[in-house]
């Protein structure tokens, strides 16, 4: 008795540590991490010290981006190549709309929290900020997001997206030679006053102009857009498009097959990743009395929208439980905390899909490479509660309209944000300057603003995630499960009922 109890014992270790030995790991390197990093800051250690000791986690994202360029254009490539023209548009248009369906309800979950708590109306503005100056409008923006949809260079958008930059022109005022004040200035020899003139030099006249420029990040929406053009094409080449597509299927594969090799360093860099971010942060304290309550709206928001809201439209679309789907997805969001980069999350998340959560392959190749492009819910949430909160520091009332105004741009401009650490806050002077309110008060929210980002990293990589699944259920007539796979496992269901009559 005592040892068939053992002998279950180890083979229920067994199975747990074959299933969640990997996502055990990963949650204990972030508390380890935690705590090493907060015992470390009594050490004060050198910036080169920093450098040295958060090497293992810099090699860890190195690993994460290099698999992003072969995983986007292979899966995309291979993917849409195999499917037919309808359902492929169906399809497409099926995610592009539950994206900008679930960003939208991301900001006005955003908006109504933060006009709820009122977090900005006990904190000050205090400490340095940024200096004055003009700032890219919202237009130049949107054109930005389109330039970038349509690289010039397909090679350069492996490294480098396009910009636009403000660059300031200083004229100098002519000098009329006239004085601007005349004074009358009484002394000893002259008690009645003598004559002096005070000339002032006006200050100079600034013009701002714009000019093309670039960014040292990866244009992945470009990239997105050429292999998913490439795909459909070549679906279409039928015979002749044939050995291409062989060819990403293999990347494809190859790539699958790094990750699952390269997962088991991750518990080790994500120690050093957490760590390192910690000992470079500022006071908890003293963020704590100015962004407590800020911080705790954005988080209140993301637990909503991601804990509540999203598994509820993924249950009313699919009639299926989602917080067992979401389980399988735990590794993904795990790597998404330590990263804080969606786009570097998306291997981990694509392995997740096709062994934990059963989706079909075709399906998560397209959902998936898009969904890091632009469904950014937690940072389209960020920014809309940031906005109002800048507002109300600086005793700024926001009538109905602005709120609309912000609702939209931050929807808009979450879908350009790039699937990088901290991209947020790039696209936040958008979302400022459409209502009017300084884009020097970013610099209000900045020391915060890497522990928020790896929460709201965690929503965006789970919103995408959750799309595959919901998308998979309404396509699910537009690509029947392979017929080879379904006769493998029926020959597997007949052993298995032989094997338990013993025949």
């Amino acid at each position: 008795m005592a040892s068939i109890f053992s002998v279950s014992v180890r083979e229920y270790v067994k199975d747990y540590i074959r299933q969640n030995g990997l996502l055990t790991l990963s949650v204990l390197a972030v508390i380890t991490g935690c705590v090493l990093g907060f015992t470390l800051r009594d050490l004060d250690l050198s910036t080169q010290a920093k450098i040295y000791f958060s090497f293992p986690g810099e090699l860890l994202m190195r690993i994460l981006k290099m698999l992003i360029l072969p995983l986007i254009t292979s899966s995309l490539m291979s993917g849409l190549s195999s499917m037919e023209s309808k359902a492929c548009c169906r399809m497409g248009v099926l995610t592009v709309t539950y994206y900008l369906w679930t960003t939208f309800v991301a900001v006005v979950v955003g908006i109504i929290l933060v006009l709820i708590i009122k977090p900005g109306y006990g904190t000050h503005a205090e400490g340095s900020r940024l200096g004055g100056g003009q700032v890219i409008t919202s237009a130049d923006a949107l054109l930005d997001l389109v330039r970038n949809m349509i690289p010039s260079n397909l090679i350069e958008a492996t490294f480098q997206q396009y910009k636009t930059d403000i660059i300031p022109i200083m004229k100098t005022p002519v000098n009329t030679g006239r004085p601007n004040f005349v004074y009358l200035m009484p002394d000893e020899e002259n008690p009645k006053g003598r004559t002096v003139l005070l000339e002032l030099t006006p200050p100079p006249d600034i013009e701002y102009k714009t000019r093309p420029s670039s960014s040292q990040q990866m244009n992945v929406l470009g990239i997105v857009i050429f292999s998913a053009t490439m795909g459909l094409l070549l679906g279409k080449m039928g015979e002749r498009g044939v050995p291409l597509v062989n060819v990403c299927q293999c990347i494809n594969e190859c790539v699958m097959k790094i990750i699952n090799a390269a997962v088991w360093y991750f518990p080790f860099g994500i120690i050093f990743l957490v760590a390192g971010k910690i000992l470079d942060m500022s006071d908890p304290s003293t963020l704590g009395k100015k962004l407590g309550w800020y911080g705790m709206t954005v988080m209140a928001g993301l637990f909503v929208h991601g804990l509540i809201l999203l598994p509820f439209f993924y249950f009313i679309l699919t009639w299926k439980n989602p917080f067992t789907y979401i389980r399988g997805l735990l590794q993904a969001m795990v790597i998404a905390l330590a990263t804080s980069s969606s786009s570097a999350t998306l291997p981990i998340t694509m392995k997740c899909l096709l062994e934990n959560c059963r989706v079909d392959r075709q399906i998560a190749r397209f959902v998936l490479p898009v969904g890091a492009t632009i469904n950014m819910d937690g940072t389209a949430l960020y920014e809309a509660v940031a906005a109002i909160f800048i507002a109300q520091v600086n005793d700024y009332e926001l009538d109905f309209g602005q709120l609309v105004t912000i609702s939209i741009t931050a929807t808009a401009a979450s879908i350009g944000a790039a699937g990088i650490p901290q991209a947020g806050l790039v696209t936040m002077v958008i979302v400022l300057s459409s209502v009017g309110l300084p884009a020097d008060d970013i610099t209000l929210i900045v020391a915060i603003d890497w522990i928020l980002d790896r929460f709201r990293t965690m929503i965006n990589v789970l919103g995408d995630a959750l799309a595959a699944g919901i998308i998979g259920h309404l396509c699910r007539k537009d690509f029947p499960p392979d017929r080879t796979m379904c006769k493998c496992n029926d020959l597997l269901s007949v052993l298995v009922m032989m094997h338990a009559f013993n025949l």
